[in-house]
């Protein structure tokens, strides 16, 4: 079979470029190294749907976090994502941060972000009552929003497969060649796949992917960033909150999630290993001190998880999104670091409109834009729960406390279009996990409803696929 276009990588970039590809009459896979879509740095991020004023004007960052933001609120309604539009301050706590908010300023403005101002000292202090009493100003940018970055990604992607997309788990890509006019991309599973289109979302590794076929190299430099968790709380901090950014990136965050949590970081730590997403004390120490310096009063008591992601930073700064000179037909979303979250749309339309150009692309007859989420009894009305719980028994069950999260819900996630298959894939589409106790109570009970819904043994359930296995296994089942 050759397919028209080949996708290596399902995160928030490669599930965007599959979501605007289905409209069209083509055949498309996604190829993933993992076993679920959202493994890599899509998983861990701040989850801020950045306003657009921190890239330097006349950059991809610039251009297409701007373009993402404002096609962001139609999509979200599209694909019934959850999203709160909390807007986001750039603090400066002393007169030489002054000069810094005023190039943001003039930086925002001139890539187009809309309602950008500065704000003083008393202004701040009413809107955020827990800010630094050293700060003196901010930069405020009311179009920045928080969002699920699981759900955004396993969003895109479930409406890209209803529609017709292909994915395919567990197949690392060993080599890209191209041989008359066609690519030909083997996995580490052994298959060769053929098509006339790459697409090279891969992230940390898109460099790896694409020196295996390109002349000109480039070159990815993982950048760890760590983060702490809070527990709930509605009335510490409303905005994201910033401090004046470094040549490493935007800086020791503070802002509450979608969920309600609150979330401070990342570190920035250039490393050399793709993989090493480990925290440490320093990186704890690190987010303490950074986020110390712009609020007061952090409730560190609350903390209940902390976790590392890598951002995919080229070392020419910007992002390397298109065709390549040299090798037609191959298309590279490379170095997509900060603020892709929030570019990813801008950045999946621009590639189709590569592709379609390429391939002379027809649209569908019929083409399904909508998606429906995961129904979360936490936010029913009584008698929306009580109507469900009727219709199924399964959401009147509780499973983890914490999060309110029901029987209904994960046998949902697990069954739905490119269900879960692990454990980390049931907690990015329920929450499962992420409350409190950070499933000491429920993991158990989770596990088995796992098995039982996959029909197979508790022993192969696994944390993130691989050989990530939960519970204890025969000494032969591993060979």
């Amino acid at each position: 079979m050759i397919y028209d276009v080949l996708i290596i990588g399902s995160g928030i970039i490669g599930s965007c470029v599959a979501r605007c590809l289905s409209p069209y009459k083509l055949k498309a896979i996604v190829i993933e190294k993992e076993t679920d879509v959202c493994e890599g740095s899509t998983k861990a991020n701040s989850a801020v749907m950045h306003a657009g004023f921190d890239a330097r004007p006349g950059t991809l960052k610039a251009k297409f976090n701007v373009l993402g933001n404002m096609m962001f609120r139609k999509l979200a309604k599209d694909l019934d994502i959850n999203f709160k539009k909390n807007g986001s301050l750039v603090v400066c706590t002393g007169d030489d941060g002054l000069p810094v908010l005023h190039d943001l300023l003039r930086r925002g403005r001139a890539n187009g972000v809309r309602q950008l101002g500065i704000i003083g000292r008393n202004e701040l202090r009413m809107i955020e009552p827990n800010i630094s009493e050293n700060a003196i100003a901010a930069l405020i940018a009311p179009e920045s929003c928080i969002v699920c970055p699981f759900e955004f990604n396993i969003a895109l992607a479930e409406n890209a497969a209803d529609n017709g997309v292909e994915f395919e788990f567990d197949s690392e890509v060993v080599s890209v060649f191209k041989s008359r006019e066609l690519f030909h991309t083997v996995t580490s599973a052994g298959r060769e796949y053929v098509s006339k289109v790459v697409v090279n979302a891969a992230g940390v590794h898109s460099d790896d992917i694409h020196n295996m076929i390109c002349p000109n190299r480039i070159s990815i430099t993982p950048r760890r960033g760590e983060y702490l968790v809070l527990d709930r709380m509605d009335d510490y901090v409303r905005h994201t909150v910033f401090p004046t950014p470094t040549e490493m990136g935007k800086g020791i965050l503070v802002t509450p999630t979608v969920h309600g949590n609150v979330l401070l970081g990342p570190t920035a730590e250039d490393i050399s290993d793709k993989e090493d997403v480990k925290t440490t004390q320093e990186g704890r120490r690190k987010i303490i001190e950074g986020a110390g310096i712009i609020m007061n009063h952090l409730p560190l008591a609350k903390v209940i998880n902390a976790f590392a992601g890598l951002r995919a930073h080229e070392d020419g700064g910007d992002f390397i999104i298109g065709e390549n000179d040299s090798v037609k037909g191959f298309i590279d979303c490379a170095g997509v670091e900060s603020p892709g979250l929030t570019a990813a749309p801008a950045i999946g339309a621009h590639v189709v409109e590569l592709i379609r150009k390429m391939l002379d692309l027809k649209e569908k007859a019929f083409w399904t834009r909508k998606r429906k989420g995961i129904t979360r009894i936490a936010g029913l009305k009584r008698r929306e729960f009580k109507r469900l719980a009727e219709k199924d028994p399964d959401y009147a069950k509780i499973v983890c406390k914490c999060n309110k999260v029901s029987l209904g819900e994960i046998k949902d996630s697990i069954n739905r279009t490119l269900g879960a298959v692990s454990l980390d894939g049931i907690k990015r589409r329920t929450l499962a996990f992420m409350g409190r106790c950070q499933g000491s109570f429920c993991m158990d009970d989770i596990a088995q409803i796992l098995a039982n819904e996959k029909k197979m043994r508790l022993s192969d359930v696994t944390k993130k696929g691989g050989r990530s296995y939960q519970f204890e296994r025969d000494g032969h089942e591993d060979n």
